[in-house]
């Protein structure tokens, strides 16, 4: 009897044991409970961004950096290179860390959903800059009217090179959301004023934006004007041109092409503020920390910029 008295009081036990074990169980330091319910992290802020390598985005980063010193806040920054694929192994790296919040930047707003949809599934919130991400409802989404944006630039080009000139288009990273919605304000004025006889991605950089420039040129020597989805790629519309009578138009208003524009060798770029996004992603995630409610669009006005 007392034989079996005994097995029962260590199987209750181990019982007891086990069940404390599952609550306990944990992967990376997530809490296996928080999956699809309330944020149990550590308070971090997690920051995948597209790419360091172009001026905007570094502004961003350095908003977004900067309020978050100002705040004592924990803003940890991955840099996806313009890599999709590494954009998602960066996410689930900062998934791995406990972070409360997510902000990111899209290389690409379909490749980046599942990640994210990932980080929600675990309880993290999430808010996109600059970029939506396609097919998630996020937190909130804080970006400039890019289409807006687009529409402007091309109706001071209309006004310059005038109705049914003949135009290029250097276009964004493909499935990028500014790409999406840049190419949408400009052919909104585009495809009724001007003439589009050329349109190439040359992926926001600026030395693709040179070299496709060139081959553009080359086939349609008579290319009155040039919208670049940003400065980088206008810019290098810019070296390509040289000399020619040809019109060129960006986006961002970056130092460089306010310097170009200076000169008189750029005719205008869009301005964004992408340190005001940044800083404001960052107080915004600060508000989902503290379990605070925020709006699911914040939009950051765009102004045309001209000599």
């Amino acid at each position: 009897m007392k034989i079996k008295k005994l097995a029962g009081l260590l199987l209750a036990a181990v019982m007891v044991f086990s069940l404390a074990g599952c609550n306990a169980i944990t992967i990376d330091g997530e809490d296996n409970g928080a999956q699809g319910g309330e944020n149990t992290g550590n308070g971090s802020i997690g920051f995948s961004v597209s790419t360091q390598n172009n001026p905007f985005f570094v502004t961003l980063n350095e908003g977004a950096q900067k309020k978050a010193d100002e705040e004592g806040a924990e803003l940890i920054v991955v840099d996806a290179g313009d890599d999709a694929a590494k954009q998602t192994s960066d996410i689930e790296d900062l998934i791995s860390k406990n972070i409360s919040v997510l902000i990111v930047n899209p290389v690409d707003s379909d490749a980046v959903a599942p990640a994210v949809k990932d980080a929600i599934s675990r309880g993290i919130k999430v808010i996109s800059v600059d970029r939506v991400v396609n097919g998630v409802e996020v937190d909130c989404s804080i970006a400039s009217d890019n289409v807006e944006g687009a529409k402007m630039a091309t109706e001071y080009l209309v006004s310059l090179v005038g109705e049914g000139a003949k135009v290029a288009e250097l276009e964004g990273v493909p499935g990028a959301s500014a790409t999406i919605d840049r190419g949408e304000g400009f052919h909104a004025v585009a495809d009724e004023q001007l003439d589009v006889v050329s349109k190439q991605t040359a992926n926001f950089e600026r030395s693709e934006g040179m070299t496709v420039m060139e081959n553009m040129l080359q086939a349609n020597a008579d290319i009155q004007g040039v919208f670049a989805h940003n400065d980088e790629m206008a810019l290098g519309a810019v070296e390509a041109v040289g000399n020619r009578d040809v019109v060129v138009v960006g986006f961002d208003a970056t130092d460089d092409a306010l310097a170009e524009i200076e000169k008189g060798r750029m005719a205008a770029t869009v301005a964004q503020k992408p340190d005001l996004m940044g800083e404001t992603a960052v107080e915004t995630a600060l508000k989902l920390v503290n379990g605070e409610s925020v709006e699911k669009e914040i939009p950051v006005e765009v102004e045309l910029i001209t000599k």
